[in-house]
């Protein structure tokens, strides 16, 4: 777990893996896990002294030999204590983030798994260029065990901390969008009839349908919300993004109210029409 979401604290630890005994056991599975040099940990200086913990080189090589991590992208190490300092603000929200949906998915009696939620996951643009959102979420909604009234949704989730820009952000829906209609061209060899045919998207290799976007704003006050959703807004004016939001739900919501209210609440406002509230599993287009 602490492998594929990079970063997290004791209580995160606790309420991903363990929340119905006391994180006194937590604790001791950590602390375990250290002396066996498979983990380590930062103190923050904040009040309360927190403990940030993350995978060390050698627990990312044992881990990434299980089953459970096969097929995925080894992550950025950040086993260096400086290193896991200088990124701790933006992983911890992008695993707390995680964890909100988790929470939510748990109390509604739907399926979604720790391991469900990907941070990182690389997907190819061509020209060297990858989308590699903050994390890919996996998610069951509808009716738990062998019933079929259910469906499986997926999310890409972008965080952001307003640490770049309106545009910056609002650039990220172009690189979506490009991703969106990437195919590939067919690789060299005899010309067929097949060759001569539209390649289907790079995309539809991966996913039946083409995941949502998720924007979750934090670290900024109402204004900053609303400059941002409209940068998000305004660069529908792209005519790729503009097809692109017409076959993609794109939302925006902050992690505030995702802690009070939950995920699956009326929180999230479409980029086309930012005066809605919808929950993030509706789909905004008719």
């Amino acid at each position: 777990m602490l492998v594929q979401y990079r970063m997290a604290t004791t209580e995160q630890m606790h309420l991903i893996t363990a929340p119905g005994v006391r994180i006194e056991q937590t604790r001791r599975r950590l602390a375990k896990l250290r002396a066996e040099g498979l983990v380590d940990r930062i103190t923050l200086p904040q009040a309360g002294r927190t403990q940030v913990w993350f995978p060390t080189r050698y627990g990312v090589q044992v881990a990434s030999e299980w089953p459970e991590l096969g097929g995925r992208r080894p992550p950025r190490l950040v086993s260096d204590p400086t290193a896991v300092r200088l990124r701790v603000g933006h992983t911890l929200t992008v695993t707390e983030t995680g964890l909100q949906f988790l929470l939510d998915a748990r109390r509604r009696g739907e399926l979604c798994r720790p391991l469900d939620f990907l941070p990182e996951v690389h997907h190819r643009v061509g020209g060297g260029e990858a989308v590699i959102p903050d994390a890919l979420l996996y998610y069951r909604n509808g009716q738990d065990g062998d019933g079929e009234d259910w469906s499986m949704l997926r999310a890409f989730l972008e965080i952001d901390r307003a640490t770049m820009g309106p545009e910056r952000l609002a650039a990220k829906l172009g690189a979506y969008a490009r991703f969106h209609r990437y195919a590939p061209a067919p690789v060299g060899g005899r010309r067929t009839a097949a060759a001569f045919e539209t390649p289907d998207e790079q995309w539809r290799r991966q996913y039946p349908l083409f995941p949502r976007l998720l924007f979750v704003l934090d670290a900024t006050g109402a204004a900053g919300v609303e400059t941002r959703v409209r940068a998000l807004r305004a660069a529908e004016r792209a005519d790729d993004v503009a097809g692109f939001l017409r076959e993609v739900p794109v939302l925006a919501a902050t992690l505030t109210d995702l802690l009070h209210q939950g995920p699956a609440a009326n929180v999230w406002r479409p980029v086309q029409d930012p005066g809605l509230r919808m929950s993030w599993m509706d789909n905004p287009h008719p």
